[in-house]
């Protein structure tokens, strides 16, 4: 008689700089079926990271899955065969988790290489043992490495990266060189920022109107100049011929296992680099100095309830794009206080042809603003044909009877699967393990419940695609209601609100505001606003009209106030 055999996983990993010395995938594989098919188990099914780093279970989605398929038991195996315990991970809370976490659905670890079987006395001991080590080894290469670049940093050599701006990559001399052409930029821009006083959109418009432009390094860059381009080059010590080394450096976030962000450093590294600098000590120093004293003057002292509220809904003139809430600051020069203005700006500098860049300038006072916003809108809703409108959207219902009706379908189909699944599964655990056929039964009907569970999981997230789709309709439905009895009250609620509150109406509320290029005589800068119903306010007949279909519209609101 032929005795069943053991079904069981394998699980191969290999991280960007693993790819030698019998770590590839395929000395991986090699090994462990070979291991198999000496203790007589047979692989199911064989997972496979590439080129993923084992310091975390969390960008290993091969593994993750192997996890979800042995808590299902999806293929019945006993055992997960891997070629190193390294390569089942490196850091120890997770191994110890994940191994414990096989074991409670009666799978266990062999790590083929280092002869461990967690399913032995032995096992567990041993893998608690070589995961810590491995996870301090790790951390010992992460420590070795940094080191060696500071090192490199103290020596003035580039620490690897593509060039800054204003130089090309020299690796065989583990430096950089001057890019004549782009090292004039980086000039202009410093001279400008310092001798001129120029602010960074202004020095923007300058490079980007006379043709200027910058090397792209990655497809999805623009090749035109921008404020925060510059900014960079204005605080990197590299143009004076300096290297700086861990401006930032890697930090656990309070209360996880294994999330890290970016920090800030205070006093990075600075060293003498081995390259040529583009500008003088003395110049560097004004950009130093003015930089600073630009960064106290836009301090934030302003209250922290004021919101842009209308910022990306109003639209650039020239290029489209949505204008930015700004801040000016001016200070009292008796009392020494400051005193902030809110303005709206377009700050993109979008190119809009070949040749040309958006060069919209005026700054629009927030205030102004809102309030001819506002004043459109009170007039609209104190209009008994526009109230009528908006009595009828709030008796409306919502509708996902059709929705309902698709998901109560899949429902039925998701019945019939669970059925034959478990009819399929009575079938396997009454098979006879004396039947000469038994194997090939066995296969057969496992190929069927395969397919039974990948259909059933299609189903199943067909049924949670239309239940999401269900509740955002009433969600949207919620959330117009809101915005319905808001306009119903209008000037009892709206004055009311907080600017945040404001900001979420109005977000919900208006598509877009195109505003004129210039002020009008009568001060009325607003040309059109595209709410997010059928209504529009045309600036320019000084009305709101209501879209009724496609090709009729009708007059709801004649607004007779007039706009100052």
């Amino acid at each position: 008689m032929k005795a069943k055999k053991d079904r069981c996983y394998i699980y191969m990993r290999v991280s960007t700089s693993m790819q030698v010395e019998g770590y590839s995938l395929e000395a991986q594989k090699e090994r462990l079926t070979k291991f198999a098919d000496f203790q007589h188990m047979e692989i199911v099914r064989e997972y496979c990271d590439a080129g993923k780093s084992g310091k975390s279970i969390i960008g290993r989605p091969e593994f993750t899955q192997m996890l979800q398929d042995v808590a299902n038991d999806r293929d019945g195996v006993k055992y997960i065969l891997v070629f190193k315990l390294s390569r089942f991970g490196r850091n120890a809370a997770d191994v110890l988790n994940s191994l414990q976490y096989i074991q409670d659905f009666g799978v266990n670890l062999i790590c083929v290489e280092d002869g461990i079987d967690s399913s032995k006395d032995s096992g567990k001991l041993t893998i608690t043992v070589l995961s810590a080590v491995a996870e301090i080894e790790r951390e010992n290469i992460l420590v070795q490495t940094m080191e060696g670049r500071k090192q490199k940093a103290r020596e003035g050599k580039w620490n690897g990266g593509q060039a800054p701006f204003g130089y090309n990559l020299d690796k065989e001399n583990d430096t950089i060189t001057i890019d004549p052409e782009a090292a004039e930029v980086v000039r202009i821009i410093f001279q400008k920022y310092v001798h001129e006083d120029m602010g960074l959109d202004s020095i923007c418009n300058y490079l980007n109107q006379h043709g200027y432009t910058k090397k792209k390094t990655r497809a999805q860059e623009n090749n035109y100049f921008t404020r925060t381009f510059l900014a960079r080059i204005l605080d990197n010590p590299v143009y004076v011929g300096k290297i700086a080394y861990g401006k930032s450096t890697t930090e656990k976030v309070k209360g996880t296992r294994d999330q890290y962000h970016r920090v800030k450093v205070d006093n990075p590294l600075i060293a003498e680099g081995k390259h040529d600098a583009i500008i003088s000590d003395e110049l560097w120093e004004a950009a130093q100095a003015k930089r600073k004293e630009m960064g106290v003057k836009w301090n934030k002292t302003h209250s922290l309830d004021h919101e842009h509220i209308l910022s990306g809904i109003i639209k650039c003139p020239i290029c489209g794009t949505g204008l930015a809430g700004t801040v000016r600051r001016r200070k009292n020069k008796k009392s020494g206080e400051y005193k902030d203005d809110f303005y709206y700006r377009c700050l993109h500098r979008k190119k809009i042809d070949d040749d040309h860049f958006c060069d919209y300038k005026p700054s629009l006072n927030q205030d102004e603003l809102n309030h001819q916003i506002e004043a459109v809108i009170s007039d609209m809703v104190n209009d008994e044909s526009f109230m009528g409108f908006i009595q009828d959207k709030l008796g409306q219902k919502v509708d996902v009877s059709q929705l309902e009706t698709e998901r109560e379908k899949l429902r039925g189909q998701l019945r019939q699967l669970s059925g034959a699944k478990k009819k399929l599964t009575d079938m396997l655990d009454a098979l006879d393990v004396n039947d000469r056929h038994y194997d090939r039964k066995y296969q057969d009907m496992q190929d069927r419940l395969d397919n039974l569970y990948d259909k059933i999981s299609e189903v199943e997230d067909a049924i949670q695609d239309i239940t999401d789709k269900i509740n955002a309709v009433y969600g949207e439905h919620l959330t117009a209601q809101e915005l319905y009895k808001v306009l119903e009250h209008f000037d009892d609620i709206y004055f009311k609100m907080s600017d945040l509150e404001k900001k979420e109406f109005f977000q919900n509320f208006i598509e877009s505001i195109t505003i004129y290029p210039d002020k009008k005589t009568n001060e009325r800068i607003v040309d059109e606003i595209d709410f997010k119903f059928p209504i529009y306010y045309d600036g320019k007949e000084g009305r709101a009209i209501r879209l009724l279909n496609e090709t009729t519209v009708e007059t709801v609101v004649l607004l007779s106030r007039k706009q100052e």
